[in-house]
């Protein structure tokens, strides 16, 4: 069972909701290679990156590094490091509907 709490530190980072959001959008696993272009897409003003990588690589990196592990903290999300795959499975109604209003509210571009 997810909490309240859990579901708002899921979706407090704006990387995050677009890695999430992403996910909604397909059905099985996901290449994160592929939510990665889909964040840069979606990123109007990207956080400033240290200079020696490019945009794909930053946001791979942080993906990567924080943002995919920390998803998968829940159960109802999976990600194979190894495999480079992600994806979303038996997620809650409340995560669900939080997730959509939020996409909502945002209106990230397509």
């Amino acid at each position: 069972m997810v909490t309240l709490d859990e579901i708002f530190e899921l979706l407090e980072d704006q990387r995050r909701r677009y890695a999430l959001y992403c996910l909604y959008e397909k059905d099985g696993p996901v290449a994160v290679s592929e939510v990665v272009e889909q964040i840069e897409t979606w990123e109007e003003d990207p956080p400033e990156a240290d200079g020696s990588l490019d945009r794909f690589e930053e946001i791979a990196l942080d993906l990567k590094h924080v943002h995919l592990p920390k998803s998968a903290e829940v159960d109802f999300i999976q990600y194979d490091r190894e495999q480079g795959l992600i994806q979303v499975q038996g997620s809650p109604e409340e995560f669900d509907a939080l997730l959509t209003i939020a996409k909502i509210v945002e209106e990230p571009e397509e």
